[in-house]
């Protein structure tokens, strides 16, 4: 059975949400209704010759190729290829149950690989979407570098049930404490420290302000140039945050939230 069948036919009990990771910031959540959302799905090696002198091969393999994608809304919290991944959407443009959600710039990317303008969603921190059983709120990110000024995090809200906050690339700033006012029950969040994102020391301060339940690491894995052992961000949290829970996903494997 593939990956997708998998999340198609997993069932996810009532007041919970299943999580699956894919690599880097990539990540499916399924609610109790069986809506299926993911955000910033990097599902090509398109980067891999990006950056001349940098090895930005994937090292984690592609669980789900894109023309096996099936979610109804496909999130990118910013414009950078690893995120908004241009041949990836390439392969979704034709499903057109899919509500295409991000920025503007990654609206653009939407946009440029064919994908109509009516199943485009512009998002922005503090804005607020409905769909179906979801609830997703923009939150604020600091941009990493001038190539792309407007990043954003999310909170993702299941059936009036637990909240996600997912960070995206983010450089640190206080004013990342702000996502403490949705009162999410999970962070997921960047901690690779390169190219100015947070840090595994910085991702665990903003734990402790944000003080979610459980605190889930990523953007570490997928690039040997931009990795870091996500057992420092374990050790930052018990210092900073020791209330906070760590947690580190297997990629391809179901988590649930609460009770994983």
């Amino acid at each position: 059975m593939s990956l997708m069948q998998h999340i198609r036919d997993f069932p996810v009990p009532y007041g919970s949400v299943a999580v699956w990771w894919l690599g880097q910031n990539g990540y499916i959540f399924k609610t109790p209704q069986g809506t299926l959302a993911g955000v910033d799905l990097y599902l090509t090696d398109s980067c891999a010759t990006l950056v001349p002198g940098l090895d930005l091969r994937r090292r984690v393999p592609v669980l789900i190729p894109p023309e096996e994608l099936e979610v109804d809304l496909f999130a990118c919290t910013h414009n950078h290829q690893d995120h908004t991944d241009p041949e990836t959407i390439r392969g979704l443009r034709n499903k057109d149950t899919m509500c295409f959600v991000g920025p503007h710039p990654s609206c653009e990317t939407f946009a440029a690989q064919g994908v109509e303008s009516g199943r485009i969603v512009p998002a922005w921190p503090a804005c607020e979407i409905e769909f179906r059983d979801l609830r997703i709120r923009g939150t604020f990110a600091l941009p990493t570098d001038d190539t792309d000024l407007n990043h954003m995090g999310f909170i993702f809200e299941f059936h009036g049930g637990p909240r996600i906050y997912i960070t995206g690339d983010t450089d640190f700033t206080e004013l990342l404490y702000s996502a403490a006012r949705y009162a999410p029950d999970v962070m997921i969040t960047c901690i690779n420290g390169g190219f100015n994102n947070l840090s595994h020391w910085e991702a665990a301060q903003v734990a402790s302000v944000i003080r979610p339940k459980v605190a889930i690491p990523c953007h570490y894995d997928m690039f040997a140039d931009n990795a870091v052992d996500p057992g420092q961000f374990r050790a930052s949290l018990r210092l900073k945050a020791p209330e906070v829970r760590y947690v580190q996903l297997e990629h391809g494997r179901a988590w649930i939230f609460p009770g994983g």
